[in-house]
């Protein structure tokens, strides 16, 4: 496996509006759920089954993790092997209107109720989820040499179709369409199938590549990234039984809570290999992606070791542990990381697409194609950095003290994603700007 750039399939690339229109409207999702945590603060901590808490956490998954997650599968497809979507400009235009719709109206239907609402959001999410999944496959069955990279997104497709069908079957409770027995349980393999293999997988998998690549780092051993996947993705099958069976009381709840231990020591072992691989990179400069990424990575770790307190007699009488789990696995974890990745993609494949177009006009010395620090400048993503590490502190502390930490949270994860949405805004325009210049010198020609 190599992550160098040569290896890349860079021809055949989509569109740059593929991938922007899923970057750009992520972190509008992500300013909506800090407006609940705004308002709602205190509440959203006291319980996870409360509509607000509901509407928020499936504004992280769906609207900023997920959009995220669409996007950079569909650039990277092509991209890494050589396999492109599908019809993929009719495929990521109607998929991204089915699922912010979706979003929108899973949300609403949490904080008001309404039964319309959830049978709205059911069909257009399981419509647009359905359409990506199938796209996304048939580009992954197309690839005749696989790599860990591959191996990796096919089992965070599986393991999406199985978020999918589960929260399908959990909203058709909430909504009245059928009877729900097992929430509990169901909700919480939903879970475990959405964050540990949906997102941790496809990280992982794009980990082999951009870290190394766009980090400057060694590659991940093969010891390491050959199985890693394919244990994470059994262990999870295995455990959903388990838990099942726990459910209907069959069960102690002390052998499906081992059990999802092995994902996460694999999870453990990934994010430990990618910090030893950063401290081995060829530059030492610390840069704004660098540190997103290690926030992420220490998080995992943090996230085991509360795991693990939470077995304690002491901790299971205290709710706080669960809550702040989510929180890290959330937030310190899964944005970190995300924005991170979006801070070495965006800025490359805004100079990649203008730098081809220029190659192909032989506009040289005549448009300058700015470099990836000028298309993202370091001070604008350090800001949003600090931003992003302030609301992380402010909520770890806000278990504590809900009131007023949790809302003070909400308004500085308000400004977190108003500046990743700047920062985006504005390698769209700059990419416009000189695109457009290109489009004046070939006209001149």
């Amino acid at each position: 496996m190599t992550a160098s750039r040569s290896s890349l399939s860079l021809e055949q690339a989509p569109p740059l509006s593929v991938p922007f229109r899923f970057f750009i409207t992520a972190p509008i999702f992500g300013l909506l759920a800090a407006l609940l945590l705004a308002i709602y603060g205190p509440e959203i901590l006291s319980n996870r089954w409360t509509p607000a808490t509901l509407a928020l956490t499936h504004l992280i998954t769906l609207g900023f993790l997920g959009m995220i997650m669409c996007g950079a599968m569909m650039q990277m497809l092509p991209v890494l092997a050589g396999s492109p979507v599908p019809k993929v400009k009719p495929v990521a235009t109607a998929v991204h209107i089915l699922l912010t719709i979706g979003i929108l109206a899973l949300a609403s239907g949490f904080l008001s109720g309404i039964a319309g609402l959830f049978h709205l959001a059911l069909t257009t999410l399981g419509l647009g989820f359905l359409i990506f999944i199938i796209a996304i496959s048939i580009a992954l069955v197309r690839i005749r040499t696989p790599n860990d990279t591959i191996h990796g997104m096919r089992l965070a497709i599986a393991s999406l179709a199985a978020t999918v069908i589960l929260g399908l079957t959990i909203g058709a409770g909430f909504s009245g369409m059928t009877s729900l027995s097992l929430l509990i349980p169901l909700t919480d393999i939903h879970l475990g199938w959405g964050i540990l293999g949906w997102i941790g997988l496809l990280v992982v998998g794009v980990a082999y590549q951009v870290v190394p690549m766009f980090q400057l780092t060694p590659e991940y051993p093969k010891k390491l990234t050959t199985p890693l996947n394919w244990v994470i993705f059994a262990t999870l099958i295995i455990w959903t039984p388990l838990y099942l069976a726990w459910g209907n009381g069959h069960l102690s709840k002390w052998v499906p809570n081992l059990w999802i231990l092995l994902p996460a020591i694999g999870y453990i072992l990934f994010a430990g290999t990618t910090l030893w691989l950063q401290h081995k990179r060829r530059r030492r400069v610390s840069d704004i992606t660098l540190l997103f990424w290690r926030t992420g990575m220490i998080f995992i770790a943090a996230c085991l070791l509360l795991w693990l307190i939470g077995f304690t007699p002491v901790a299971k009488s205290q709710p706080i542990f669960p809550l702040l789990l989510g929180i890290w696995l959330l937030f310190g974890v899964a944005t970190s990381v995300v924005n991170g990745m979006l801070y070495k993609i965006v800025p490359f494949l805004t100079w990649f697409h203008l730098q081809n177009r220029q190659v192909a006009l032989m506009s040289m010395g005549k448009v300058k194609v700015p470099n990836m620090k000028e298309l993202m400048p370091d001070r604008l993503t350090r800001r949003q950095l600090y931003a992003h590490l302030a609301t992380l502190l402010l909520l770890t502390l806000a278990p504590f003290w809900p009131s007023p930490l949790a809302n003070i949270a909400g308004l500085s994860f308000g400004l977190s994603c108003s500046l990743l949405l700047l920062n985006l805004l504005q390698a769209a325009r700059r990419y416009s700007q000189v695109n457009q210049e290109l489009s004046d010198f070939e006209a001149s020609r």
